[in-house]
């Protein structure tokens, strides 16, 4: 078996290790990287006299490539399809604005308190009489601020 019949199977072993590292440190360019040298592993194959600086070369390439198809292709579509959930996921008031709830206790002086399923919390907003629908427009720490709904 030549080195450079074995090569190949050296890069392989690197991608597997670039993302085994990302299954334990996640945040997704270890395993970009690690497609970079698998496909690295693949040319070496396809074509087996590249010299070391071509392979590092091509390695670079490929991993720039494979990190950039990520961050400019992949990521948007994947935030769009979640609509920037994962961004709110632990925050649940946030989670809350554009939706509808009816007041359990009027707004009277700018507070009152909304049924939000089977609890209530507290709103901000113009004075209006308890049973009104309002529709949150933001949050102030644990208060939702409304307005009345259209």
């Amino acid at each position: 078996m030549s080195p450079t019949f074995a090569m190949h199977y050296l890069w392989w072993i690197v991608a597997l290790l670039l993302i085994a590292a990302e299954i334990v440190l996640p945040g997704y360019f270890l395993l970009w990287i690690g497609i970079g040298a698998a496909a690295t592993g693949t040319l070496l194959l396809l074509v087996p006299g590249l010299s070391p600086l071509a392979q590092a070369l091509a390695f670079a390439a490929f991993a720039l490539a494979a990190c950039a198809l990520y961050w400019y292709a992949l990521r948007p579509r994947l935030q769009r399809r979640h609509g920037g959930h994962a961004q709110r996921l632990n925050r649940r008031g946030e989670q809350m604005i554009g939706q509808r709830y009816v007041l359990a206790e009027a707004i009277v002086n700018g507070r009152g308190k909304a049924q939000v399923g089977d609890g209530q919390w507290l709103v901000s907003g113009p004075d209006l009489p308890a049973g009104a629908t309002v529709e949150v427009t933001g949050v102030e720490g644990t208060t939702l601020r409304v307005r009345p709904a259209a």
